[in-house]
């Protein structure tokens, strides 16, 4: 199959969307298909710079959220090049440009349209007006309005059918969580040797906490409980992945708690770098609220780690297994999870348990799962279309 995906958010760009499409892409072209992705033009990327199957549209960076990009233009020019390509399919990453780009190149060539729904954007609606403009109403129209139509839709977590079926949202919507190439993780290639960078002991515990430092991601809650767990645990030191809006505050916050020795900030790191934060780490800890999905609870899991995170639905059913590790409701219970899993650290987890468990949540299964649904997308439409046309004649 020629395979159009259609994203305003790719790398050089860092985000879960971007991991999420790497790795879709991978999959689909390890099976031999060929993959075309359709994205916005990055500050980072030269204009002439060669990307094999990449075509970047003319963007500008997101209102409020200027990190992200929203193509201004491309709609003739990106149905001329799917044309040519002669594309079986779209899947769309996204409900704003490229994603109504997508919608208008698949309606156009009479082909399926498949779309993955990442976003909770009900946790993001702080970043326009402050919260005061756009309510949760607004974002189940916008979302109606954008899934209306489509030949099928996945969701990558229990929690995103959930929000899809209370929106109202009437195309087949099929849960496919994204997978984790648990080889990268699994078999560290390179030893950074991050706890001499960081001039840590061999035996000081370490937390990790990696992702985009942005306001949902809740990393002041984690900050504000530390000085209770460096009460239990005098040598522990937190360790900050990421970069985002958010990183001056979380520094100003660790000043004011007098922290700068206990907690790092490690910056943004190279996407080849982060399987060794997580092997040289005790245990993950992520005190975010806004997941659809956690891709980094998984890679933390694929390098052996235990991982504490909030409670949700989604969490508790990946984390199902108190040996992988737990989940938290308030601050008492995230003090006490991190303290627990940092006396268990020393115990590999059983690996057997750990296997299967990898097993249904890899890159390959990943793979498999969205090309058997593509198949069923393509049945589907081809069944609509007939009635459609015979409609017509009749």
């Amino acid at each position: 199959m020629n395979i159009g995906i259609f994203t305003d958010t790719y790398f050089p760009q860092v985000s879960g969307v971007a991991t999420s499409v790497k790795t879709l892409r991978e999959q689909l072209e390890q099976h031999g298909h060929n993959v075309y992705i359709f994205t916005t033009t990055d500050p980072n990327v030269e204009p002439n710079q060669y990307e094999r199957n990449i075509f970047r549209f003319s963007s500008i960076p997101f209102i409020s959220f200027t990190d992200r990009r929203i193509a201004v233009r491309g709609l003739f020019r990106a149905y001329q090049v799917a044309r040519d390509l002669e594309l079986d399919i779209v899947h769309t990453q996204t409900e704003f440009s490229m994603g109504w780009i997508g919608k208008f190149v698949a309606k156009n060539l009479k082909i399926p349209c498949i779309h993955t729904y990442h976003t909770m954007y009900e946790d993001y609606l702080h970043y326009v007006a402050k919260g005061k403009l756009l309510k949760p109403y607004h974002v189940k129209q916008m979302s109606r309005t954008f899934c209306y139509h489509m030949t099928g839709i996945v969701a990558p977590s229990e929690r995103v059918l959930d929000t899809l079926d209370r929106y109202g949202i009437k195309s087949p919507v099929t849960v496919i969580p994204t997978g984790v190439d648990i080889n990268k993780f699994g078999n560290v290639a390179a030893d950074l040797n991050l706890r001499e960078k960081y001039k840590f002991k061999s035996e000081t515990p370490i937390l990790l906490t990696l992702s985009r430092l942005a306001y949902e991601k809740n990393i002041d809650r984690l900050i504000a409980v530390f000085p209770e767990i460096l009460k239990r645990v005098p040598d522990v030191k937190l360790l900050i992945v990421g970069d985002g809006p958010a990183m001056e505050s979380l520094k100003e916050q660790v000043t004011e708690l007098k922290l700068e020795s206990a907690i790092i900030f490690a910056g943004e790191v190279d996407n080849e770098e982060v399987a060794s934060y997580y092997h040289t780490a005790d245990l993950f800890v992520s005190t975010s609220i806004s997941e659809s999905q956690g891709l980094t609870y998984i890679e933390a899991m694929a390098s052996g780690l235990r991982v504490v995170a909030t409670h949700s639905p989604y969490t508790d059913e990946l984390l199902s297994d108190e040996d992988f590790g737990g989940t938290f409701s308030n601050k008492n219970e995230l003090i006490d999870k991190i303290i627990f899993y940092l006396n268990k650290s020393k115990e590999q987890i059983n690996q057997d348990k750990l296997g299967s468990k990898l097993a249904s949540i890899s890159a390959d299964n990943f793979g498999e799962r969205i090309l058997q649904f593509y198949t069923d997308c393509k049945v589907l439409y081809g069944k609509e279309s007939e009635t459609s046309h015979s409609g017509e004649t009749g």
